[in-house]
């Protein structure tokens, strides 16, 4: 795929969606990690069902910690692997609190420190919290990347690497949201909707599906 093709996909995108951001519900950058945490492996409605309930009454770090591991997975227990994640956030907790001043850090390497964070949920709090032009690659970026021609590439970081490379920096801000969208709504796993794609003929995949 060309620049030219790139530029034109990612205006278009930004034409149908100029201020696009995450799904899931947050107020701060502690509750958009904890959001992010919970989310692995799980869905961002499921994810916003707990959190409404949860940051309602716990949105700190000092706030969570009192509620204790036990006392966390009341509110976490519908999500999957809530038993892990719920142990994981309470660490994170309690290094927020005794090294950064109850704060969550902009940088990469401090983020990954934390017990529950990898690479893609550090990528998300940069992006989203303090808009750093990162590109957390997630299965919907994944396949969108790989599918459309954007950014071909057998692993993750691979993708996230010429995402970063290839997508022009008057879009990078806001590409990861769009992507995911996309992957989400449009450029779907099983069936996607062609059809209804606003960069179906800029699209590079070759067996596009019409209803």
């Amino acid at each position: 795929m060309n620049k030219q093709k790139r530029i034109e996909i990612f205006t278009r995108l930004r034409a149908e969606n100029p201020q696009p951001t995450t799904e899931l519900h947050y107020s701060s950058p502690f509750e958009l990690l904890v959001a992010v945490i919970l989310s692995a492996q799980a869905t961002d409605k499921g994810v916003n069902k707990a959190t409404d309930r949860l940051f309602a009454v716990a949105n700190t770090p000092e706030a969570i910690l009192a509620l204790g591991e036990n006392g966390l997975k009341e509110y976490v227990k519908t999500i999957g692997l809530f038993n892990s994640k719920s142990a994981n956030i309470i660490k994170t907790c309690r290094i927020l609190i005794e090294q950064y001043g109850s704060e969550v850090p902009q940088e990469r390497q401090a983020l990954e420190g934390l017990p529950g964070v990898g690479r893609k949920t550090a990528n998300v709090v940069l992006n989203t919290a303090f808009g750093h032009p990162t590109m957390a690659v997630d299965t919907h970026i994944f396949r969108v990347a790989n599918r459309t021609g954007i950014a071909k590439g057998k692993t993750v970081l691979e993708v996230e690497k010429k995402l970063l490379k290839f997508i022009p920096k008057e879009f990078l801000q806001d590409a990861h949201h769009w992507l995911i969208l996309h992957g989400r709504y449009i450029c779907t796993a099983r069936k996607p909707k062609c059809e209804a794609c606003i960069i179906e003929d800029l699209c590079e995949y070759k067996h596009k599906v019409y209803e």
